[in-house]
């Protein structure tokens, strides 16, 4: 069963150039599952947090493309809060943790690679039903 100390920061490649910095992202290679699809937050209006919810099978990573934000994870006994805010660091999250987007910085965009294509089955948007899940697993 996955818990917060599951979660951590991969440090992606970074190749760094006077005209600026690159940083590729491979499935399998950088971070520990196959890409399947990619999706981006921004626009976020300060004050407001995104996410609030929970994946039976997804796994992902989030980056901070552009500025800051706070993700908080929740395993259901247990939380922790990470600052994103370098775009060559990811943030790998394992299945069935409730994750919350907060404090966006003015720009900010959250990059997600996840290892499922979107199903919304997959989905726990209830925190109750959440912890129910967890308990079963």
């Amino acid at each position: 069963m996955s818990m917060v100390e599951d979660c951590r920061l991969i440090e992606l490649p970074r190749i760094a150039r006077d005209e600026g910095n690159i940083t590729v992202i491979e499935g399998r290679a950088h971070v520990p599952f196959d890409v399947q699809r990619v999706y981006y937050l921004y626009d976020v209006p300060g004050g407001e947090s995104r996410g609030g919810h929970g994946h039976r099978e997804l796994q992902q990573v989030i980056v901070s493309a552009m500025g800051s934000f706070d993700v908080t994870i929740d395993d259901g006994s247990s939380r922790r809060t990470f600052t994103l805010n370098r775009a060559f660091y990811g943030l790998y999250m394992p299945k069935l943790l409730w994750r919350e987007l907060s404090n966006f910085s003015s720009g900010g965009v959250c990059l997600v690679l996840a290892s499922m294509v979107y199903s919304e089955t997959d989905y726990i948007r209830d925190y109750d039903e959440f912890l129910s899940v967890k308990k079963s697993a």
